[in-house]
């Protein structure tokens, strides 16, 4: 049985983030929700079913027994258990929603999502899963995905020892530390959630961590950050200062002090120093986001939330970011005063004199981050770069 997690119509209420990778390959909690599916089903190398150019990038993989599951749903032991006893030619669904389907044949992205189902069995899942339906959920459930990761993740296993002159304020049992990381000195409260280090990441002195937290491997936290659950630091990436209720992707950075809170930040970014976001607006009002799919003003139906920055993009020291503020991918912001809530991908420059960012300058910028790494983008990656830069024109 071969998996592939196919997108949907969702993907497009992911935006900035879905312009670079399908709904599967977003980081919330631990793990992507691709990692996921993988540990719960023990599966590896799994495909991907998503729209051109994207596909180019994630294809699809098949043999003669494919399993397709829904990208943007959370895997859990109960709903595995429901998919792995599809038979051929059976559809999970509930409601509107496909949530898998098991058969022979090479499904595309309009056959699951714009075709007919009738050839395939139905088969009605009535029990509740949890989902990404909007951008802002990935930070708002990050604290039930990083809790879930943790119990999973750590059940039968042994964390290393815990290094002499750290405090620990409750379960430290709830403190799981991988191996080769290092642990200088400072605060981790378990008492609000479960912190987990994974592989050769590194805690430098004087931090103070509330969970539920997860730093991933070779991620840093530099010295006298503090942060609050619930925070994913991804692979690579490093962080400082105030932090709240953030998911970073892998390998970027917000090195310096500064706050950042009920925020998203994709793969590649860097926060220049004293970058602050706001993240509750002063009337208590609710906050609203530009929708790029739906071309308009969204609320979110919350009271705290952040900066949503696509991949590739970077702002300059002191930067400020209004609340609920969108960045797409490939931006380079600067300047003294807030830019826009919306600001499209490619864009370099700040509020007065925002204008299109060269693409051949972007890609050197990011050839030059990801080199700092030992990578490089892939000749499809960079053509998705360069749909995605046409594409946002029509802003510019």
């Amino acid at each position: 049985m071969h998996i592939n997690l196919f997108d949907t119509h969702t993907a497009a209420y992911l935006l900035p983030f879905t312009h670079t990778r399908p709904a599967a390959d977003i980081r919330c909690g631990i793990l992507t929700m691709r990692e996921r599916w993988e540990q719960y089903l023990q599966a590896s190398n799994t495909g991907s079913i998503t729209q051109d150019p994207l596909n180019k990038v994630f294809p699809a993989t098949y043999t003669a027994d494919n399993l397709y599951i829904n990208g943007n749903i959370f895997a859990n032991v109960p709903l595995g258990i429901v998919i792995s006893n599809l038979k051929n030619d059976q559809a999970l669904i509930q409601g509107e929603t496909v949530i898998a389907i098991r058969t022979t044949r090479q499904l595309d992205y309009d056959t699951i999502n714009k075709g007919s189902l009738k050839d395939f069995e139905p088969v009605l899942y009535k029990e509740a899963f949890v989902a990404l339906k909007n951008v802002w959920d990935i930070f708002s459930l990050n604290d039930y995905a990083l809790r879930a990761d943790f119990e999973f993740l750590t059940h039968n296993k042994t964390s290393e020892a815990i290094p002499e002159g750290i405090r620990v304020i409750g379960d430290r049992d709830k403190l799981f530390l991988a191996e080769g990381t290092k642990i200088y000195d400072g605060v981790f409260n378990t008492s609000t959630g479960p912190i987990f280090i994974d592989e050769d990441a590194e805690v430098m002195e004087g931090v103070m961590l509330r969970g539920p937290l997860y730093l991933g491997k070779h991620g840093a936290i530099k010295m006298g950050a503090k942060i609050y659950g619930a925070t994913t630091i991804g692979h690579g990436s490093k962080v400082g200062g105030e932090i709240s209720n953030t998911v970073f992707f892998d390998h970027s950075n917000k090195g310096h002090d500064g706050f950042l809170g009920n925020a998203v930040i994709g793969e590649w970014c860097n926060l220049g120093a004293d970058t602050n976001s706001s993240n509750l607006k002063n009337n208590y009002d609710e906050v609203s986001i530009w929708s790029e799919h739906e071309n308009r003003m969204v609320k979110t139906g919350l009271q705290f939330c952040g900066l949503l920055m696509g991949d590739h993009s970077k702002c300059g020291i002191n930067t400020m970011f209004n609340t609920g503020t969108v960045v797409g991918v490939s931006c380079n912001i600067y300047g003294g005063d807030f830019p826009d809530k919306f600001i499209p991908s490619f864009s370099w420059g700040g509020k007065n004199d925002r204008t299109s960012y060269q693409f051949d300058k972007a890609i050197d910028t990011a050839k030059r981050m990801m080199a700092r790494r030992g990578m490089e983008p892939s000749t499809e990656e960079i053509e998705l770069l360069k749909y995605i830069c046409k594409n946002s024109q029509q802003y510019l």
